[in-house]
């Protein structure tokens, strides 16, 4: 769906849609090789996980200058 950066090693962290063993579809963000020959570390949500992290992102204004967590 996107890649969200790619660094000089060849590895692109990305959001897809998956699904893993026949199951319902999850949305999932995690680093892939550019071949996707192999695999990273990364999270999958669920639908409704997805919408409450889409609206969080929607509120936070990343272009103010506040301090970063």
């Amino acid at each position: 769906m996107a890649t969200l950066s790619s660094n000089e090693a060849g590895w692109r962290k990305e959001l897809n849609r998956v699904s893993w063993n026949d199951a319902e579809p999850k949305y999932d963000i995690r680093s892939w090789k550019n071949d996707h020959s192999r695999v990273g570390k990364g999270v999958t949500l669920f639908k409704d996980e997805m919408k409450v992290l889409a609206d969080t992102i929607k509120q936070i204004n990343l272009n103010k200058n506040q301090k970063e967590d």
